[in-house]
């Protein structure tokens, strides 16, 4: 059985239909406060923590990538909810990728945020278990100091900053191993891209250097129904470095999918 998940579950049951966020790694739910805090005034928000991250549990650790889809399967089942908007960012556009695999008939719209489709590349992989074995070694901490200013941009709110860091010195390095040797051996969404049938948003910021723009025209492409919108002044987060602007364009996102009169 999957473990139970903690999660935040705001907002009213409307004709809206619910809003699904998933995080990436090495964060939490928290990731996407600016998001809850928008969003659940008019319609059912969940923001789950992962396996592992945040307050969730993390036994027994994750294994395989397609068990992070699971868990949220199960939690959304256990809290009743049948369709949905679906949005990931970076890792959690994967899970979400996946989930629009195992459940193509409840997602109803989707978010792909600075993230892309396709499998590791051999090299991709030693460095993906090399990650995992320093921060069994070393902790979270040097790892977080390194990779802060590509997370978010240089010249992102000190806030900001601060709120991205201490995600990721929280998070337990047990738990982000496991998720970095099980995300080496995912599988190749992009012949799912092709097969998505429902509206999708696809946002990355101007200045992501982990997935850059040039993923996200690639996947605008692949995806049969879909909108493309660079965030200006951002890099891998700009749900939090730009909150408005992301806000802006899910919001209409979100007014297309939206059942009528919802």
């Amino acid at each position: 059985m999957a473990p139970f998940l903690s999660y935040e579950d705001k907002g009213p049951d409307s004709a809206r239909l619910p809003l699904v966020l998933v995080h990436g790694h090495p964060f939490d739910r928290t990731m996407w406060a600016p998001q809850l805090d928008a969003f659940s005034a008019e319609r059912r928000v969940i923001a789950p923590d992962l396996r592992g991250y945040g307050a969730s549990p993390a036994s027994p650790e994750v294994t395989r990538f397609e068990e992070f889809a699971q868990d949220i399967t199960a939690l959304l089942d256990d809290l009743e909810v049948g369709g949905f908007v679906l949005a990931g960012l970076s890792m959690g556009g994967q899970i979400a990728m996946d989930l629009v695999r195992r459940s193509p008939h409840r997602v109803r719209g989707l978010v792909l945020a600075d993230t892309f489709p396709a499998p590791e590349t051999p090299k991709g992989v030693r460095a993906r278990h090399a990650m995992a074995d320093r921060l069994l070694r070393e902790g979270m901490r040097g790892y977080a100091d390194d990779v802060l200013e590509k997370m978010v941009a240089p010249y992102a709110a000190p806030q900001v900053k601060a709120h991205v860091h201490a995600m990721m010195t929280a998070t337990r390095p047990e738990s982000a191993a496991a998720a970095l040797r099980a995300r080496a051996a995912r599988p190749d969404y992009r012949p799912l891209l092709a097969r998505v049938t429902v509206p999708a948003l696809v946002v990355v910021g101007a200045d992501d250097t982990y997935t850059p723009v040039s993923d996200a025209e690639a996947m605008h492409a692949a995806l049969p129904d879909s909108v493309l919108h660079v965030v200006g002044n951002t890099a891998h987060m700009p749900n939090l470095e730009s909150p408005q602007e992301f806000n802006g364009v899910l919001g209409k996102f979100l007014a297309r999918v939206d059942p009528a009169g919802g």
